[in-house]
């Protein structure tokens, strides 16, 4: 199903732009694996920085030519274990040096690494080792480990790496080496060549199984490669720039871009959600690659910080915004980089250029007073940040196109390594996930006859390119329903191409709402737009069968407190957690307080504002019954992936009775 970059069809050929871009990175096109980056990169980067971690203990940094030595110790120290060529080897961590170090000490033995948080589910993990066949595991910690342990006897478990340096059990009879073992076993060694090609089987991804069980998504080094020669397209690092990594570094969107970046010599700062803030502003990083709710966290600490100024300065900061978003919208019309108008009239544009020359010096004023401020909060130094696992906002994408902060949104599955479209920095049409990266192929089709669609009319995206997965692992039934005979993936998305080739996405084929009248609902976009509230914290639509939408609410609390008591309301809000309930299957974390007729009245009219404020507002799209919850969507309680996106089968299994009575 893959097919080497000398052997692109895509009908979008690059531009001369894209092919200068490329020109000036650093190229890889001669190599075939992901293992044989490192030799190079220790060549032509040695003494700069690879990695950083600031919050390991102690401290690690690491060049690129001590990290190509660390590789090669863990390599032959997997060799002299016995792996051969194709075995394959669990690798149940989180974010760390180490974790690199295992993932490509795996791939220079040969291994195939089978890839997952050391957070996943029990079940779901022991399933991984079974369903992959992977003859070693290597764990984050003991505790993960021991997690496992009780049905690791009836697995065909050769031995056990830990990434920690904690003792085993002295009755353990599995075999179990620490990461510095392992080191210590490789060191004296020298590294057996192995031969690999681009055909050959990288890692296998697990998808999260919310709807069945997990699926491994056969990733090989020709999909990862093809990331890495390609990329250069979107971004142009140089040796030397800084990146701040905080997803899960086992994650299609950030371990393909990681690769990339390395292959560049960008130096990589790993962070986490508790220090993300703080190391932005100290790290200063040249590039960050994040999903749709961090930047939302990002906005709302700025956004907080400006409700927090005194009133003077809230109007003042409010004029600013106001009028800056009257000039960017102006500027995409006269750019030609308006999803509203894709083909402005020569009138249209003339009108638009003279309103963003108007407001230009109000602009640069607001930047100077405000914005300027904003871009030193997160550093002062970043050139671009890349956003995908999730559609953004366009409140979000408004607002950091006003301060000053590039975005440049991707788009793909764990199924096309993952990237197959990019926004770039010469055309970043907002609201859209951008133009294919070389190579990839685009096709717009009707869900139900599979018949293409014409431009610019919505249907479901098929993608087909080099970056295609080989298929699922052990399962050809999945594989044929997901590829068809001529090579095209069914990415399960809505949505549209423009004449500029930009995709355009409209929701998930299998998350549209189906009203009772007939009406097809896309939840993302209207749950976008509620989330510009300063009330509701999250929030997720329900509503399938039914005469009209439906929301489940978490609540912010802390902007509702301020609310209370700036009307003089008695009311005391619980905290987060607290219930009236004693939960179980079907039931919310609520409280009485939550019911009171003052908090309905307000979130009810935020909701009809964010709702019909919206552009493109349709009378089917205002949502009817709501639900206050306590209980927070998230990763520890099962409700979110770990790239935070809300599980929406989970959500709805666990609340269905709530659900239910909502619509009774």
């Amino acid at each position: 199903m893959t097919m080497p970059p000398s052997a692109f069809s895509s009908p979008y050929p690059m531009t001369e732009l894209e092919r200068n871009n490329l020109k000036h990175m650093v190229d890889y096109n001669a190599i075939a694996t992901v293992p044989e980056l490192w030799a190079l990169t220790a060549q032509r980067f040695r003494d700069k920085v690879a990695i950083h971690d600031p919050h390991a203990k102690p401290e690690v940094m690491m060049t690129f030519g001590g990290l190509y030595e660390q590789l090669q110790h863990f390599a032959s120290g997997l060799q002299l274990l016995g792996v051969k060529p194709g075995d394959r080897i669990a690798l149940f961590a989180d974010n760390s040096p180490r974790w690199l170090i295992a993932d490509q000490g795996m791939m220079m033995a040969g291994a195939v690494n089978v890839v997952r948080s050391s957070q996943a589910d029990r079940e779901e993990l022991l399933y991984m080792i079974a369903d992959s066949g992977s003859r070693a595991i290597v764990t984050e910690d003991r505790a993960t480990f021991q997690k496992l342990r009780v049905q690791l006897d009836d697995l065909p478990i050769e031995f056990v790496i830990w990434l920690s340096e904690e003792k085993p059990d002295a009755n353990e009879t599995l075999k179990i080496l620490t990461f510095s073992q392992v080191m210590e076993l490789g060191a004296p060694s020298t590294l057996q060549p192995i031969q690999r090609t681009r055909s050959d089987l990288a890692t296998l991804l697990y998808t999260s199984g919310t709807t069945g069980k997990p699926k491994g998504v056969m990733l090989t080094h020709g999909n990862l490669m093809h990331q890495v020669n390609t990329l250069g397209v979107v971004v142009q690092p140089q040796g030397g720039s800084r990146v701040l990594s905080i997803l899960p570094t086992w994650h299609a969107y950030e371990r393909t871009i990681e690769y990339f970046l390395f292959s560049q010599g960008c130096a990589q700062i790993y962070t986490n959600l508790r220090s993300v803030k703080k190391d932005i502003k100290h790290y200063q990083p040249n590039y960050m690659v994040g999903v749709p709710r961090l930047w939302e966290s990002i906005y709302e600490g700025i956004q907080k910080q400006f409700r927090e100024q005194p009133a003077k300065k809230q109007k003042l900061i409010q004029f600013f915004l106001t009028n800056s978003q009257r000039y960017i919208l102006a500027r995409r019309i006269a750019q030609g980089l308006s999803l509203e108008n894709l083909s402005p009239s020569l009138a249209e544009r003339g009108g638009a250029m003279l309103q963003a020359a108007i407001l230009a010096p109000v602009h640069a004023l607001g930047n100077k007073l405000v914005y300027q401020k904003v871009r030193e909060a997160t550093g002062g130094q970043l050139k671009q940040v890349i956003s995908g696992g999730g559609s953004l906002a366009k409140h979000l994408d408004d607002f950091f196109e006003i301060v000053g902060v590039e975005v440049l949104v991707g788009y793909g599955l764990t199924e096309t390594a993952p990237v197959t479209n990019a926004r770039r920095p010469w055309r970043n049409l907002r609201g859209s996930a951008g133009q294919p990266i070389p190579g990839t192929e685009i096709r717009i089709v009707d869900p139900d006859s599979r018949k293409p669609l014409p431009q610019g009319q919505r249907g479901l995206v098929l993608i087909r390119g080099p970056q295609v997965m080989q298929g699922y692992y052990n399962n050809p039934q999945a594989t044929a329903k997901a590829i068809d005979p001529e090579g095209w993936f069914d990415s399960g998305d809505l949505g549209w191409v423009t004449p500029a080739n930009d995709l355009v996405l409209t929701g998930r084929a299998k998350d549209t709402i189906v009203l009772t009248n007939g009406e097809n609902i896309e939840p993302q976009p209207i749950e976008d737009a509620c989330l510009r509230c300063p009330y509701i914290d999250q929030i997720m639509l329900v509503g399938q069968d039914q005469r009209s939408l439906g929301a489940l609410i978490v609540p912010n609390l802390e902007e509702l407190k301020k609310w209370i008591a700036a009307e003089n309301l008695n009311l005391q809000l619980p905290e987060l957690g607290e219930t009236n309930q004693k939960g179980g299957e079907g039931t919310a974390p609520t409280a009485p307080i939550l019911d009171s007729k003052p908090i309905q009245d307000l979130i009810r009219q935020e909701l009809n504002r964010r709702v019909q404020d919206r552009p493109g507002y349709r009378p089917d799209d205002r949502i009817g019954p709501f639900r206050l919850i306590l209980e927070p969507f998230s990763i520890e309680n099962g409700l979110m992936t770990q790239t935070l996106k809300v599980r929406r089968n989970v959500v709805m299994d666990r609340y269905q009775d709530m659900i239910n009575e909502m619509f009774a």
